[in-house]
């Protein structure tokens, strides 16, 4: 058995309506279709499926987060300002690491659910503002 691929993450939802808006919207993932109140979007071949909680219980922010890989961290952040998202981390250096260096920003959904934002640039690269 290999279990080193991921097909599909399931994200709970307070409002299926709101959140579809948000991720289709806001974020710009490609819907693959709603069935009910469970909606599906293609991540680069793993779906998101966005759904109600289990048994009606509360949506309650995770300890987890999605993490999306942009190839312009700024633009991307400069982007979601520019939807009204609020920007909870401002881009940022995470890690140089030993052949490139790791940038972060984060936001959250609708629900309080953490989003990163992550660059791997080449070494010594530096952010430089949108124009």
């Amino acid at each position: 058995m290999n279990l080193s691929q991921i097909g599909q993450i399931a994200l709970a939802v307070g409002n299926t309506d709101r959140s579809e808006a948000f991720y289709e919207k806001t974020l710009g993932l490609r819907k693959l279709y709603r069935y009910g109140d469970l909606v599906f979007f293609d991540c680069a071949g793993v779906r998101l499926m966005l759904s109600p909680p289990e048994k009606g219980q509360p949506v309650t922010i995770a300890q987890g987060a999605i993490y999306f890989r942009v190839p312009d961290l700024l633009l991307a952040a400069s982007e979601l300002r520019s939807k009204g998202i609020a920007i909870e981390s401002e881009p940022h250096l995470v890690s140089p690491m030993p052949d490139h260096d790791l940038w972060m920003a984060f936001i959250r959904d609708p629900d309080g659910h953490l989003i990163g934002l992550m660059m791997e640039a080449p070494k010594g690269y530096a952010l430089q503002q949108p124009r």
